[in-house]
């Protein structure tokens, strides 16, 4: 896929946003705040770091200690979302209840560079940042991603292990993986939201409305070669634990989707199809980040 290693991460002190906090001594490996990283094929990735909110002194399920004690949650984001999206801030804000987070914006989106290829690339994007969580110190890491989110950390924990036909050269895989509303097969139609966003990648005019009205940088060339499905991915993650997380009432991808990646994970996976929920990160409580946060410190050793 590339002629460099998808593990390497390279820094730079730009900040793309005024009211971006700086880097400061303290925290989980000193390096809080906001950077950019470089992917193994030159993107840059906008990338946040927040270290962990220990809990009181004593109390169960404490995060304190060095960052080989503490977990990171590295967080994929869906298609046309970024690093400061309210939701995904909502989300990062609970995860680190559970231990350190970072958060990075995909190619194409927010402040990051290059453009979008809607779920194949973008495993560099996360290799990048799990590269980064490691470099930090950090001894576990759980991939947690949304929609496109989690198709791409399905895709990086196989890639890792040495799926066949595709190599993520010098990646170190996840200790944990947990996908959430991801699609198990590439080209679904069968929604009116997703024939909206085939719109919106395959047509200029589409690209166009991703680019001013969506923030969102959509490269015009279609896959080639087409890239390991989800559910061909899932088999080839194990051991890793993973679970697999779906809303009964996701307008995108219907509950086929999820019990397809279940089957394909066999005793190794874990389905949860919560009752009332929307699609990704925007239809995610709080309630339900806890658990997933609560599962993967269980999981992730």
């Amino acid at each position: 896929m590339s002629s460099g290693s998808a593990g390497h991460v390279g820094c730079t002190t730009h900040r793309p946003h005024s009211e971006t906090p700086g880097r400061a001594s303290g925290g989980t490996g000193g390096a809080r705040g906001r950077t950019f990283l470089r992917t193994a094929d030159g993107v840059r990735i906008d990338c946040r770091y927040e270290p962990a909110r220990t809990p009181e002194a004593g109390s169960p399920g404490s995060t304190g200690g060095g960052p080989e004690d503490v977990p990171v949650f590295v967080v994929a984001h869906g298609f046309t979302g970024d690093v400061d999206r309210p939701h995904l801030r909502r989300v990062a804000r609970a995860l680190t209840r559970h231990g350190a987070v970072l958060t990075f914006s995909f190619r194409g989106h927010g402040a990051s560079g290059g453009r979008s290829t809607v779920g194949d690339r973008e495993v560099l994007d996360l290799a990048a940042a799990v590269g980064r969580a490691r470099e930090l110190g950090h001894t576990r890491v759980v991939t947690v991603g949304f929609s496109m989110g989690g198709s791409v950390v399905l895709r990086h924990a196989a890639l890792g292990s040495g799926a066949p036909g595709e190599a993520l050269p010098g990646a170190a895989g996840p200790d944990a993986v947990v996908s959430v509303s991801a699609p198990a097969r590439w080209f679904y139609r069968g929604t009116a939201p997703m024939r909206r966003l085939h719109w919106l990648v395959t047509r200029p005019e589409g690209r166009l409305v991703g680019r001013y009205g969506l923030r969102t940088r959509i490269h015009h060339r279609g896959w080639d070669p087409v890239p390991l499905s989800p559910v061909q991915a899932v088999p080839r993650i194990a051991p890793t634990p993973l679970l697999i997380v779906h809303g009964d009432r996701d307008g995108y991808f219907p509950l086929d989707h999820p019990r397809m990646l279940a089957a394909a994970a066999g005793e190794q996976g874990e389905l949860w199809i919560e009752p009332g929920m929307g699609h990704a990160e925007n239809a995610a409580s709080e309630e339900l980040v806890h658990r997933i946060g609560d599962w993967a410190v269980a999981r992730a050793g």
